[in-house]
């Protein structure tokens, strides 16, 4: 009753993140839940099972506002499941020992990127260019996302959502809304491959599933307050240090790394850590990015009528 008690949290505490980023549930909830005590291929099963439900909720809310592109969903939704049914299996297949530093790399790797994305200055998409993503870029990119998703326990959303925004072509609710609905085919996908791969194990971590579903249920008003109170910049830099460092050091445990080394990684990990929270603070505090096109309209507006037409 008590570990359950402790995996409700953990969905509090993922969905808390995923609400106020719009990623990063399944790479939070699988870090806390290995951290609590759950094996890595038990852990990755758990969050995909609970994401199934959270995910179908989700793209049917983004169909009612018109937010989904059917086509990005076949081209990416299919590939991602495609990938997490094989990176189920492979997780499924390890042995406990093996399976828990692939799983920390993995999370590690998508915690640095988390941090890196939220630290950084990188300017808002604003709108689509008109063109659409083919199957040549989508089908490569969902297989690799839905394989790393149910291998490591998370990294669907911050792979696919951010190298599509990044790319520009498509509308950012549009990209939001045909990421979440093709979620519900990776996370079912995944939830079979781990039903194949573990079999009776599967069933028996049905109450960390109802906890961790329970949790984010109980969280996601809150996240919805939180996200209009706190910086996404400093929230996301914090949660990926604390993935990185909490993952890091699941790594120098399992490579034997002592002391003194140990320390020193810790220890750089620890400054980078607050040298990226410094610059997400002041990303807070900066003026919100406006493109150029903007402000120079703007600037138009502003100006009395006949300097406005000799600028025009």
């Amino acid at each position: 009753m008590r570990s359950l008690l402790i995996i409700a949290f953990v969905g509090v505490g993922a969905q808390l993140v995923d609400g106020a980023l719009g990623m990063a549930f399944g790479v939070t909830a699988s870090t806390l839940l290995v951290l609590s005590g759950v094996a890595a291929a038990q852990a990755s099963a758990a969050v995909h099972l609970a994401e199934v439900g959270t995910t179908l909720a989700s793209g049917i809310s983004h169909w009612r506002f018109k937010n989904i592109d059917w086509s990005i969903v076949a081209k990416l939704g299919v590939p991602g499941a495609i990938g997490a049914f094989v990176g189920a299996n492979v997780l499924s297949a390890l042995s406990t020992e093996d399976a828990a530093p692939l799983m920390a790399a993995i999370l590690l790797c998508i915690g640095a990127y988390v941090l890196l994305r939220f630290s950084l200055r990188t300017p808002p998409v604003i709108g689509g260019d008109g063109t659409k993503h083919g199957a040549k870029f989508l089908t490569p990119l969902g297989l690799f996302g839905g394989f790393i998703d149910a291998s490591g326990g998370g990294g669907w959303g911050p792979i696919t959502t951010s190298t599509l925004l990044s790319s520009g072509k498509t509308a950012p609710r549009t990209v939001i809304g045909s990421v979440s609905a093709s979620e519900f085919l990776v996370a079912l996908s995944a939830s079979l491959g781990f039903l194949v791969g573990l079999r009776e194990q599967f069933f028996q971590n049905f109450g960390v599933v109802v906890a961790l579903a329970i949790g984010g249920v109980i969280a996601a008003p809150l996240a919805a307050f939180l996200v209009s109170r706190v910086s996404p910049a400093l929230l996301g830099t914090a949660v990926g240090g604390v993935i990185v460092l909490t993952n890091s050091q699941k790594l120098v445990h399992y490579f034997g790394i002592g002391w003194p080394w140990s320390s020193f990684i810790y220890s750089i990990i620890v400054v980078a850590w607050a040298v990226f929270l410094v610059l997400a603070w002041r990303i807070m505090r900066a003026p919100a990015y406006v493109p150029r096109e903007l402000e120079s309209q703007a600037t138009v507006a502003e100006q009395p009528a006949e300097t406005a037409d000799e600028v025009r």
